[in-house]
């Protein structure tokens, strides 16, 4: 049995870590707005402005944004609390970026982050991310994610509209 204890337990670390997205984050979602964050960014305002009006899309099988697509995603899901979200997006310089729950219009005690998994991409230059690949769940109907250390909110779009 002591031999098949680690064998067991790496298992389950492996099944919590590699899981599909979750299914609240199914569906449509269109970049809405800028949000209001202290950091300090690799883009300027016009690669900002360019991702507003975008779509992303999620699924058990697919994550998308324009052109570029993941094919079965495999997710990691972390829970952060204000404090733990500021100390790991946050610089420990007086000059360095600040992000808050408060900033990016989040109310709640805690939030879940989605991390979706794939190759580096070359779609919004500067960055290897694409748009949506990490997200906080803000709302059922609002996620907030960061491209180069920008963030940005996107709603869901109603499956009347897709």
């Amino acid at each position: 049995m002591k031999k098949c204890f680690p064998l067991l337990l790496m298992a389950l670390v492996t099944s919590l870590h590699a899981q599909q997205i979750p299914q609240q984050l199914w569906g449509a979602w269109t970049v809405t707005q800028i949000l209001p964050a202290n950091t300090i960014s690799c883009w300027g305002d016009k690669e900002a402005k360019a991702i507003i009006g975008t779509r992303i899309e999620y699924s058990a099988n697919l994550f998308r944004w324009k052109t570029a697509e993941v094919k079965n995603p495999k997710a990691t899901v972390k829970t952060y609390t204000a404090e733990q979200f500021h100390n790991e997006y946050s610089g420990g310089g007086a000059n360095d970026s600040q992000v808050s729950f408060d900033q990016l219009g989040i109310h709640a005690h805690e939030v879940r982050e989605v991390s979706i998994e794939h190759p580096d991409a070359d779609i919004t230059g500067g960055t290897t991310e694409i748009p949506g690949d990490k997200v906080l769940l803000k709302s059922n109907a609002r996620i907030v994610f960061s491209v180069c250390n920008v963030y940005f909110e996107a709603r869901r779009i109603p499956e009347s509209q897709h």
